[in-house]
């Protein structure tokens, strides 16, 4: 496996811009290398087009994750037991994800190391509202791999082996603030209820 996912990747990198937009694309639906080995490498030769790569991996894993969308909305249950033969008991962790944290479980996924495509494609068999999965994907993604430019853009090669330790760090960070937002933003909600529920 790891023979055919360097050969993959260096079918992407030969191919330079378009590589990257169609690695970024691919991986949000189907089991390729992540497109941020060959952002860090486009990153480090070009530091100044940094920021446009980024663009580009961000518009194109959303595009795929939508691609990952119908193709759970419209082979269901059936498909994503085919495609993740291995990971079915996933589908129950992901569904309760949506049931605790809505759009932000694709956020989540979207920006940290969670298998995406896991969530694109149980997203469209769970029928999430598409406009709001395809924000949390389009800054969730962007979140991601606009970090990993910049912090290569600014410190370049020296910070490379840190990449990881980096992308955590600010994965934590980032997770926690959302989780503490969504928190707040129920409890305040529920308040309102209450409140209106006691003045009739």
């Amino acid at each position: 496996m790891h023979e055919i996912f360097v050969s993959m990747n260096n079918f992407f990198q030969a191919m330079g811009l378009q590589g990257l937009a169609i690695n970024s694309c691919v991986e949000s639906f189907f089991l390729v290398p992540p497109p941020d080995i060959l952002l860090i490498a486009m990153d480090l030769a070009k530091p100044e087009k940094a920021l446009w790569y980024a663009f580009v991996c961000t518009l194109a894993s959303a595009v795929g994750g939508a691609v990952g969308y119908f193709i759970g909305l419209w082979g269901g249950r059936p498909v994503f037991n085919f495609m993740f033969r291995k990971n079915r008991d996933k589908f129950d962790a992901v569904e309760n994800m949506y049931k605790e944290y809505g759009s932000f479980a694709v956020f989540f996924s979207a920006f940290t190391p969670l298998p995406y495509k896991i969530f694109t494609i149980a997203s469209g068999v769970l029928k999430m509202n598409f406009i709001k999965f395809f924000i949390a994907s389009f800054f969730g993604r962007g979140a991601r791999f606009f970090i990993v430019s910049l912090v290569l853009m600014f410190f370049g090669e020296a910070v490379k082996k840190y990449m990881e330790l980096v992308i955590l760090a600010v994965t934590v960070v980032i997770v926690v603030f959302c989780v503490i937002v969504y928190k707040k933003r129920h409890s305040f909600i529920k308040k309102d209820i209450e409140v209106k529920d006691g003045d009739n």
